[in-house]
């Protein structure tokens, strides 16, 4: 632990939580846009079954976490206008002592009362005969079907319900509408509060990555060097990876979604590492690549500077007021002039870059971007009226160009001087008044940085 306990000291203090009062203030927000009988209802996650009795590890939905702070299982929010104000009411689990002497120990309904930023907090056992008379006294549902079955089966009931009371007073609901839209909208827009928990994921996983290049050496194989970044995650205090790591050597680079990581790499290989760190439920995203043994080659180096370029063109482009296709666009300039410059395209700037039959596709064949926060690829449209979105303060998105050479493809003839090379560099990029801030800046990206750091302990 010699080597972690020498990077922990490079992170610095964990952030404050967020507070109460900014989860109210995301719920009033949301609030604002609706009308008095109107009814909120969100869902946490249901648990997963991994085999046999085994769970997978719990993550509740992100919808839930931004609203409430609130992570545990089998839980269901609803916010409905009562006595002149909005109030907010959690069905959580109940105390129960056995299940917590096996499981872990529950907040309860007291806990949740006490803790959270929430008016009243019942039983799940209350939860039916609650949740119908709620629905009872609304006009219409905000509700995201296909998370909680029998939630699912309680609203559709009660709107298809024709009984007298409706005939003869016209109560109960006559519509339901899902609100993750209205939701996400808040959610784009990240918060200092918010902005300092990305910080902390982005800090962690840059010397995790860090820790990996100065743990490699040519014996290593992809799913060693994938403990060590994850096992800095958890030794760090976050709650683990973001998103499942793709740990991928040579030809394995060149798979942009690798999933395997079991294959052992190779002197003169490049290996590419796409992980980030997960804290209080907001993600980090960072990709490197280098080589196993420390040194570049011409042809790896040629490739590599490029994409570099290609980042930090983009990168520039990061500032309000810019369409959220301007990073991709300027990145895909720089990528198609590089190759056509090292004779890999050939044909004019403008045919390279024509999504349909353009040569750039052959070799860089994903988007540059995609926004960040809650989830990895976070919520938020990007064409919200047919049109690229204009970049704002606080949005935060993935700038990751790439290009690969993949051997094995047969739709491409794969010039042989940079045969299975895979090249990626990834950074999560704040908006801001300032121009671009980039959260991942600590993790080492350049040529020079990256082979004076490789296989050199802290």
């Amino acid at each position: 632990m010699g080597m972690f306990d020498n990077a922990l000291s490079l992170i610095g203090p964990e952030p404050e939580p967020i507070s109460n009062d900014e989860y109210r203030t995301r719920q009033n927000k949301l609030f604002s846009q609706f009308e008095e009988d109107d009814l909120l209802i969100l869902c946490s996650s249901p648990e997963t079954i991994h085999s046999n009795d085994v769970h997978h590890p719990y993550r509740s939905q992100s919808d839930m976490i931004y609203l409430t702070g609130w992570y545990e299982p089998e839980s269901v929010m609803i916010a409905q206008f009562i006595d002149g104000k909005w109030s907010v009411t959690l069905f959580v689990q109940p105390k129960d002592t056995l299940k917590e002497i096996w499981e872990g120990r529950r907040p309860g309904v007291e806990g949740a009362i006490s803790g959270w930023p929430i008016d009243h907090a019942y039983s799940n056992a209350d939860l039916h005969e609650r949740l119908t008379q709620s629905i009872s006294k609304s006009s219409k549902i905000y509700h995201r079907t296909g998370i909680r079955s029998e939630i699912d089966s309680i609203v559709t009931d009660a709107i298809q319900h024709r009984g007298r009371a409706r005939q003869m007073a016209g109560s109960g609901p006559i519509a339901i509408e899902d609100p993750s839209s209205r939701i996400a909208e808040l959610r784009l827009r990240k918060s200092p509060a918010e902005i300092d928990q990305m910080k902390y994921a982005s800090i962690v996983s840059s010397i995790a990555h860090e820790a990996a290049m100065r743990s490699c050496n040519t014996d290593r194989t992809e799913n060693q060097i994938q403990s060590i970044i994850e096992g800095f995650f958890v030794f760090s205090g976050t709650s683990g990876w973001a998103y499942p790591s793709i740990v991928g050597c040579g030809e394995n680079a060149t798979i942009l979604h690798y999933k395997e990581n079991n294959s052992r790499c190779k002197d003169g290989e490049v290996i590419l590492i796409d992980a980030g760190a997960e804290y209080r439920g907001y993600a980090s995203d960072i990709t490197r690549s280098w080589p196993i043994n420390g040194k570049f080659t011409e042809a790896q180096r040629e490739i590599y500077q490029l994409v570099l370029d290609s980042q930090e063109a983009a990168i520039a482009e990061c500032v309000i007021g810019n369409p959220y296709n301007a990073p991709h666009d300027a990145a895909r300039k720089v990528l198609a002039e590089g190759l056509i410059k090292l004779g890999i395209i050939n044909q004019s700037l403008e045919e390279a870059l024509d999504i349909n039959t353009g040569e750039l596709r052959n070799w860089y064949m994903h988007n540059t971007s995609h926004w960040i926060g809650l989830d990895v690829h976070d919520v938020g449209v990007y064409k919200p009226n047919g049109e690229p979105r204009l970049l704002e303060e606080g949005m935060c998105l993935t700038i990751e160009p790439g290009l690969y050479f993949g051997s094995w493809r047969p739709d491409v003839n794969c010039p042989a001087k940079y045969s299975n090379l895979g090249i990626r560099i990834e950074d999560d990029v704040l908006i801001t008044s300032n121009g671009p801030e980039v959260l991942t800046a600590a993790c080492p990206k350049t040529i020079d940085d990256i082979e004076s750091i490789v296989g050199t302990p802290f």
